[in-house]
């Protein structure tokens, strides 16, 4: 048998093999848990609260900016490919190109242009998703431990006595947080355990509620490491970091019962810090408060590591 026989019989069985995985890779691209209303959100959950559209938006500008990259990139290499392929009656070197400055130049601009829009997008979303205001509706203090969370709801409820300003289990929160706490603000308290889960679902973890269209500002503390809040419908999260505090604010949109977990690796039971978020209409939540102090879980557990004098100082400047 010739060798040209030979090479003949070999590509046979790839021919035939070519369609089942063509086939095979359409069903791995297809049987997803995803559906055609999925995929405009590109992987990211149903958007909850008014300020994660927001993020969805700079998501899928990041996507198909990468995309027409890719389609550039995959295009200019196919033509290469196909025009510039080495010719079965030459057997030449090609003429070599070398210093091609406007070709340089571009491969120099386009990346610079690219890296700059979406630095500008991104720094421009950041700064309205990190902004806060004047008197938020709703305070809870988050607090970060090994290995669960516990929720301070820096509120007025009935049967709570005291101050939240000044009050020594949250004297790691700043000043410059503590003057938007609501005056005399007793507060109530909710903390887990790993074991804890939710009663309505059994998800394991505390729950935290919140009030449907009222905006909540998050104080972020952490008694020993460096943790993360993650509401996964949130589409963000921010750390939680022993010695300095970290806020943000959202206004949930959609009453259900979502996902949080931590989302930095905090040691050895990390994966067991899961908790829910219980999202009502504002009446259901303020009777949630009043459950609360019945229960005995008036006043706050302590809020984490106070900051040192250095870090105090240094955002006293950033006011």
């Amino acid at each position: 048998m010739s060798p040209n026989g030979s090479d003949r019989s070999s590509r046979r069985p790839m021919r035939r093999k070519l369609p089942q995985v063509l086939t095979a890779g359409l069903v791995l691209a297809t049987a997803t848990g995803c559906t055609y209303k999925d995929f405009p959100r590109l992987g990211m959950p149903t958007p909850v609260t008014e300020e994660a559209p927001r993020i969805l938006s700079l998501w899928q500008g990041s996507w198909a900016a990468a995309l027409a990259t890719g389609v550039l990139v995959w295009g200019l290499i196919l033509w290469s490919v196909v025009f510039h392929r080495r010719s079965r009656t030459k057997v030449e070197v090609p003429p070599q190109t070398r210093y091609n400055m406007p070709i340089e130049a571009l491969y120099t601009v386009v990346p610079l242009i690219i890296v700059s829009v979406l630095f500008y997008f991104t720094a421009r979303d950041e700064s309205k998703l990190l902004a806060l205001s004047d008197k938020p509706k709703h305070t809870v203090n988050v607090v970060g431990f090994q290995w669960s969370w516990g929720f301070n709801y820096i509120e007025n409820v009935p049967g709570s006595e005291g101050d939240a300003k000044g009050d020594k289990d949250l004297a790691a929160i700043p000043d410059k947080f503590q003057k938007d706490f609501p005056e005399n603000a007793g507060g109530v308290y909710d903390v887990g355990t790993p074991g804890t889960r939710n009663p309505q679902n059994g998800n394991p973890g505390p729950t935290l509620w919140l009030p449907k269209g009222e905006k909540v500002r998050f104080v972020l503390t952490s008694r020993d490491v460096i943790h993360s809040f993650w509401v996964v419908p949130f589409l963000m999260k921010q750390d939680v970091i022993p010695g300095h505090t970290n806020t943000f604010e959202v206004t949930p949109n959609k009453e259900g019962t979502f996902m949080g977990k931590c989302a930095e690796l905090c040691g050895v039971d990390h994966s067991r810090m899961l908790f829910n978020v219980k999202v009502v209409s504002p009446e259901r939540y303020q009777q949630h408060l009043k459950e609360l102090a019945e229960k005995g879980q008036t006043g706050y557990i302590p809020s984490g590591i106070e900051q040192t004098d250095p870090a105090r100082n240094a955002e006293k400047n950033q006011l």
